[in-house]
């Protein structure tokens, strides 16, 4: 398909690409989402991209969106990278995730459970971080308070 835009028409896997798009746990299936509704000028991949650009937590997703609009045309304003949590409450998910572990585990132990048990933070947080990613992971594994934890077990 090239550069081409199909103008007016949808593509014939549009439900499926639409749910790609909307899938909280998956990065890189929202960006190939994207890539291919991009091809595609009408009103509802249109919709569709002018949400993600807006909206989704990842910036590459974001700005892969925002490049397709601008591209056919479409008018949109440019994303921005979201500063703070991605994911709301993400210190609390981690802090459960850390207590839930038994003493002196791993940061490998942690980023798997993180992994098995929250996958839309993983791979959200894997997506914006990039490369920097397991840094990321295990510095905020280090600065995770456990002292409620200690506090917890004094208690017992």
């Amino acid at each position: 398909m090239g550069n081409e835009h199909i103008k007016g028409e949808l593509p014939p896997n549009y439900e499926e690409l639409k749910k790609a798009a909307n899938r909280t746990a998956n990065w890189r299936e929202r960006l190939k989402a994207v890539e291919e509704l991009g091809q595609w000028e009408n009103q509802q991949t249109i919709d569709i991209l002018q949400r993600v650009a807006a909206e989704d937590a990842v910036y590459k997703v974001q700005e892969a969106a925002y490049r397709k609009l601008k591209k056919i045309g479409a008018d949109t304003p440019s994303p921005s990278r979201k500063k703070g949590d991605l994911i709301k409450g993400v210190t609390k998910i981690l802090l459960r995730i850390k207590k839930s572990l038994p003493e002196g585990h791993t940061v490998e132990e942690f980023k798997e459970k993180l992994q098995r048990t929250r996958i839309d933070v993983y791979d959200t947080y894997e997506g914006e971080k990039g490369a920097d990613f397991d840094q990321w992971l295990e510095n905020t594994w280090a600065s995770l308070s456990t002292k409620d934890l200690n506090h917890k077990s004094k208690q017992k």
